[in-house]
């Protein structure tokens, strides 16, 4: 695996693995979304600006595809902290795999954020970072607000779920590495496949806990939520 560095490296206490292998299929874009412009500038231009500002967070790992490393590093000149470049996988689950091999031998605490959650701020890195470290595996989620309906394959309604044991997941998720190693090289053996890395430790029935994001902290994934993202964005920089 290579690990090109966009800066020298410094020992850390909290790393973070940012996924950018995004692509742009629902966006009806032929490219990595990530890439796509939001309020003049790319995607992931401020996933990065947030990730280098939090306090609490001093190495950045970029996990992507080869042909998106030189614009997306391009984003990161003159950093103030590390950040490297991991070639990432065919899935998700591979991808964190990779990133995990691709971390200093210092690492301890990972943060997992997906790219295209880019209004993420400052503040919510920090607050991960200090429960990862304080000895929490989590994940940053948000209470549902909407009435959920489970539907069967005829398109009927067969169940309410109680909407006040319902959180939609989002990231950061943080773990220990050693753990989260150890749950990955379980799930290749067993040949699991996981949406997310919460999801992993569920099937091993190891405790995970939600750190409340709030509703701003959303995945880009469709022109819409560009639109959103958009507006989000000119009211920070109103306030």
């Amino acid at each position: 695996m290579e690990v090109v560095s966009a800066c020298p490296w410094q020992e850390s206490l909290v790393h973070l693995l940012i996924a950018a292998a995004g692509s742009g299929r629902r966006m009806g874009a032929d490219r990595n979304k990530l890439l796509l412009p939001l309020a003049g500038r790319p995607v992931i231009f401020w996933t990065l600006q947030a990730a280098l500002h939090a306090e609490r967070i001093s190495w950045i790992g970029i996990v992507g595809q080869e042909i998106d490393r030189e614009d997306i590093l391009a984003l990161a000149k003159a950093p103030p902290k590390p950040v490297e470049w991991i070639h990432g996988g065919s899935t998700r689950q591979e991808s964190v795999q990779r990133g995990l091999a691709g971390l200093p031998e210092a690492a301890r605490h990972v943060l997992i954020h997906d790219g295209a959650r880019c209004l993420a701020e400052p503040a919510l890195f920090d607050r991960c970072a200090d429960a990862v470290e304080a000895g929490a595996a989590l994940i940053a989620a948000t209470p549902v607000t909407d009435t959920i309906k489970r539907v069967g394959d005829d398109h009927h309604i067969r169940e309410t779920p109680d909407r006040s044991e319902l959180w939609a997941a989002q990231t950061p998720q943080g773990f220990s590495v050693d753990q989260l190693r150890r749950g990955h090289a379980e799930a290749t053996a067993q040949g699991w496949s996981v949406t997310d890395d919460a999801s992993l430790y569920e099937r091993l029935g190891w405790p995970v806990q939600v750190l409340d994001a709030g509703p701003s902290n959303i995945k880009v994934t469709t022109p819409f939520d560009l639109t959103v993202a958009e507006a989000v964005l000119r009211l920070r920089a109103a306030s």
